[in-house]
Formats: C-alpha cells, sequence, structure tokens
C-alpha cells in the first residue's frame, strides 16, 4: 500500500455547490506542498446533488474517495466512518462549507509530525458569525474548559489534526464530534494543541446548526464526563451518593426517635412520627441511598463481566512478538 502523508475526512450535507471548489483548494494545497494525501468525502445522507458532485469529482482524481450514508445519521457518524476508512499517517477533519481554510493543513501537520502532539484543534479567534451563534460558543466553550480541564478555546472548531492512532483507538458517536478533545484525553492521548486559523465566511447555502445544538452539547458533556470517568467504577458514583444518603436518612430516623423518647421520658408533649415531615424526609433517603447502592453494585458486576481488556489501548511493547 502506498503511504500517503494525510487524509482529509469532510463530513457534509447538502453541500453540492461547494465541494468542487472545496476539493480543487484541497489538491493544490497538497501538491504545493509535496504531500501524499486522500481526501474522504462522508456524505451523511445528502437531499441535493452532492453525491453526483462526489462521483463526478472522484472519477476526475481518484484521490478524492466517497462514502455516502443511506439517511441523515449526523456529523459525528460522518467523522466516525471517515476515520475508520483513513489511511494517512496524520488525519485532517474540516468542514464542507468552505469556512475552514485548506491553507491551515501543512502548518496542522508539522505540529503533529513534529511538535508530537496527538491532536491539534483550530482556532477561530476571529469569526465571520453572528452575536447569536458567537456568545453561546463562548459560553460554551467556557464551560467544557472547566469541566474537561482542556485548555482549548474553540472545540467545536471542525479543523482539526489528529496522528492515526488516535482517530482509529475513539469512537465518535452521538453528537460528541464537539467533545472529540475530550473522548481523546480519557482514552490517553493528553498531548493536546491548539491553533489559531482562519475563519471564512460561508459562500454557498446556510448554516445546518441551530440553537439547540448547545443545550444538546452541554448535556453531552454530561454525558461523556460522566462515562469516562466512571465507566469501569461505577461503584464510586452510585455507592458513594447511595452511602450518604443512607447515611443521611439513618441520621434523621435517629434523630426524629431520639426526639420522641425525650419527650416521653420528660412527659412533654408528643407528635406521632408519622405526624413529621422530617419522617417522610428520612424514609426517602434511605430508600434512596439502597436504589443507588444496588444500582451502583448491578453495574460494578457488569463492568467487571465485560471488562474483558479489550478497552486497554496497548502503545508498545517489548519482547512481545
Amino acid at each position: 500500500m502506498q503511504h500517503i502523508d494525510i487524509s482529509v475526512v469532510v463530513p457534509l450535507y447538502n453541500e453540492e455547490e461547494s465541494l468542487p471548489e472545496l476539493c480543487n483548494w484541497i489538491s493544490r494545497v497538497m501538491e504545493s506542498h509535496g504531500f501524499t494525501y486522500e481526501v474522504l468525502l462522508v456524505d451523511d445522507g445528502s437531499e441535493d446533488t452532492s453525491w453526483k458532485v462526489v462521483s463526478e469529482l472522484s472519477s476526475a482524481n481518484p484521490l478524492i474517495k466517497g462514502i455516502k450514508f443511506n439517511r441523515n445519521y449526523g456529523k459525528s457518524a460522518a467523522l466516525n466512518t471517515g476515520f475508520k476508512k483513513s489511511v494517512g499517517k496524520v488525519v485532517i477533519s474540516m468542514d464542507a462549507d468552505l469556512q475552514d481554510s485548506p491553507d491551515e493543513i501543512p502548518a496542522l501537520y508539522k505540529k503533529i509530525t513534529e511538535e508530537g502532539f496527538d491532536m491539534v484543534s483550530g482556532w477561530k479567534k476571529k469569526r465571520h458569525d453572528p452575536i447569536t451563534k458567537t456568545i453561546p460558543s463562548k459560553f460554551f466553550n467556557y464551560v467544557t474548559r472547566k469541566i474537561s480541564g482542556i485548555k482549548l478555546h474553540d472545540f467545536n472548531c471542525g479543523l482539526k489534526a489528529y496522528r492515526s492512532e488516535l482517530v482509529k483507538n475513539i469512537n465518535v458517536y452521538g453528537e460528541m464530534h464537539r467533545y472529540i478533545p475530550v473522548i481523546a484525553k480519557w482514552n490517553g492521548y493528553t498531548k493536546i494543541d491548539e491553533q489559531v486559523v482562519q475563519h471564512q465566511e460561508r459562500k454557498y447555502g446556510k448554516t445546518k446548526f441551530g440553537l439547540e445544538r448547545f443545550i444538546n452539547g452541554f448535556l453531552d458533556l454530561l454525558s461523556i464526563t460522566f462515562v469516562s470517568k466512571f465507566k469501569r467504577k461505577p461503584m464510586h458514583f452510585f455507592g458513594l451518593w447511595g452511602t450518604i444518603s443512607f447515611f443521611s436518612g439513618f441520621v434523621i430516623t435517629c434523630y426524629v426517635i431520639g426526639e420522641k423518647l425525650y419527650k416521653l421520658h420528660y412527659k412533654l408533649p408528643v407528635r406521632d412520627i408519622v405526624d413529621q415531615p422530617l419522617f417522610f424526609l428520612a424514609l426517602i433517603a434511605l430508600v434512596i441511598g439502597v436504589q443507588l447502592f444496588l444500582t451502583g453494585f448491578l453495574a460494578e458486576m457488569l463492568a467487571m463481566k465485560s471488562n474483558s481488556g479489550k478497552d486497554y489501548l496497548i502503545s508498545d511493547t517489548i519482547g512481545i512478538d
């Protein structure tokens, strides 16, 4: 198999107008720098003539390859499929709408091959987007930085560079394409950097994303954080909160019973335990505590059963064939 320096993965949905210009631009950059390359255009169930355009481009240039989904699965599925099919030493992901500049590719490639980073994310420091998009994006990136501990300014930038090993050992699903740096970090690829890139104004069509992506993005962040931290040790989460809840209910129960015994001993007015709100609070806390603990116990048994070592990534070996 021919050695390929760069695989460019481009997820697309209804981008018939921009594809010829984008592919010509990528080819010019690659040829001017002497890179061997391939372009993987992943059609995510487009409803226009995008696939026809991809077919024509591939016929004119065999280095341009196409993958077509039978329906719209989302950007994460398109990226994940493109990653698995790529063969380049460095993989570049970019959007198909011409807002990402292929001129940035050589610099991103050097940061991976010469500076030793596992992943380099683009940072659109100067954006050509309306304020309704830039303000929520800044808040989204701030929250993601704080929760993940990864110091990137623009998690959602489509222009990124990856070491091939990284994209082969992660799975991007749902709407997790926003959190590829987080997924990479939790899989042991911690050499993550960013680079300021040029942001182009949209030339054709209209944006495919609305404000709802920020709400979904926040929920996805909570999901990926929880799964990454507690996937193999769910008892550490459920057991902890179950113990706290049960202990709180036990303490409240002891207080209610102790208070009644005290008042009975000194012949003070006494309310029935079931007439006190604290009794029901204690009962709920005890039940929730037991349920959380049992949930953690069952999840722990499932994790032990499924943990056969297949999720452990081996980066090197000595003395083993």
